[in-house]
Formats: structure tokens, sequence, C-alpha cells
């Protein structure tokens, strides 16, 4: 029977910052496959989940999850306005891999209905339907959790480019095992181990998104480029220091 997830420890957000400096200094430069057999077994056994968006590189990190323990859970946002490629390879991965426990979670109707009940308000405000499509769901899909697992990579964006592989968000602490990898280390990974692809990488869409806000990456161009292109917006908005503060809240 597998292990019900454990709430945060009681303790101050401080002591929380203060174990994830500890964990990234002491482990941080472990491989990414140790680092994710570390988290998952030991540090935060039966207490932390993966956020996937089953994007261009999505299977390394799940791949590596796979082998650890296939039962992680592994939450997928459906925004409702993600590529039929995504939805269509996010069920395949999962299969190649064997994952057992993909836990797509979606915004709330309620407030879909308020806030977009036309389905356009990206046209209008990117954030408020990043806050509406994203945020609130990720808020609510890792209370459970102690931690969890993300794919970002420090060469994906300037605003990545110190990223650590374990910090805190609020009472909890976010891992992210790939930090340190490049591009070639991911293609390697793929090849090594003949994961799928994303059908839209072959596009060139490097990082992928909901399909309004997602362009393909221009040579020269960092991999997040296509994402909000022409805008000053560069990231949704569930990798920021801000997420904690919506868990619970009403956000529409």
């Amino acid at each position: 029977m597998a292990a019900k997830p454990r709430l945060p420890e009681a303790g101050t957000e401080e002591q929380v910052a203060a174990r994830a400096a500890q964990l990234d200094a002491r482990h941080g430069g472990r491989t990414p496959r140790a680092i994710v057999e570390f988290a998952a077994l030991d540090e935060f056994a039966g207490g932390v989940a993966a956020v996937s968006s089953f994007g261009a590189d999505s299977a390394v990190l799940l791949h590596m999850i796979a082998q650890v323990d296939r039962a992680t859970p592994v939450i997928f946002l459906d925004t409702g306005k993600h590529f039929g490629e995504t939805l269509d390879y996010r069920d395949a991965l999962a299969a190649d891999l064997g994952l057992t426990d993909i836990r797509i979670v979606t915004p709330e109707e309620a407030a879909l209905d308020r806030a977009d009940p036309d389905g356009t308000l990206h046209l209008r405000d990117t954030d408020a339907c990043c806050a509406l499509r994203k945020v609130e769901p990720m808020a609510r899909s890792i209370e459970p959790f102690r931690a969890w697992f993300t794919g970002r990579k420090r060469f994906q964006a300037a605003t990545r480019v110190a990223l650590p592989v374990f910090e805190a968000v609020g009472m909890r602490i976010r891992v992210n095992p790939l930090a340190r990898w490049t591009t070639a280390d991911l293609a390697d990974y793929m090849r090594l181990h003949k994961l799928r692809e994303n059908p839209l990488v072959a596009y060139g869409y490097l990082s992928i998104g909901c399909f309004p806000c997602t362009q393909p990456v221009k040579p020269g161009q960092d991999a997040r480029s296509g994402r909000w292109a022409g805008q000053a917006k560069t990231e949704c908005g569930i990798h920021l220091s801000g997420l904690d503060r919506s868990l619970g809240s009403q956000l529409f």
C-alpha cells in the first residue's frame, strides 16, 4: 500500500529555507538520477510528487523518476489550452515509462465561468489567464506534498541561470534535478534510453506551453523565447516565489 503523503513539517519558512540551502550544498552536485532517488526514497519519502508539462524534454526527468519509483505522483496541469499533440504525448509517454499515478488537474469551472467565460482572457491579460489556468490549479495540486520535482534547467532562460537544485517555496521544497544539465546532456540521455519525443519539437517548439502563447523558437534564441513572444513576460507564475501564497486562497 502506497504511503500517504505527509504535510509540510512544523516549523517556519526560514527553517524550510535553511533546510533547502543545506540540501543544495550537500546533494546539489550529485547526478540527477541520484538526486531523484535521494528525494523520493529518503528525504521526502511518501511526500513528493513531480509536476510535468510533458513538453520538449520532459521524458528525461520522467524516465529517471520511473526508474526510481513508477508510483510517484505525476501532476499535469490541463489548462484547456494545450496542443492536442501534447495531450497525446502525455498518454503515450506515461505508458512507455509505466508511470502509474498521473494526476490531471484542471482549473475550477466556477472560476472559468467568472473570469474567462469565452476562453479569450489570454488575449486581454496573459498574467490573469496563467493565474486562473495554471497557478491556482498548481497550488491546489501540490498542497498535500512536502516537495515536488520540476524539469527546469539553468540554460533555459536568463531568469534561471542561478537555479539551485533544492529551493524553498514557502513551507515546501522544490527539487530541480536537471538544473545543471545542458542541451547536450539531455539529447545524449534521450538517445541512450530511446525516449519518445514530443512531436512538436520537430517543428521548432523547444519550450511547449499553451497553444495561444507558444511559438517555434528562432535560430540563436534561448529555449523559452517562443513563450509569450514579444512580451516582457517570461514565466507563467507556477515557478515564481508567490506560488505558496495562493495555497488555499481564492484567486477569482
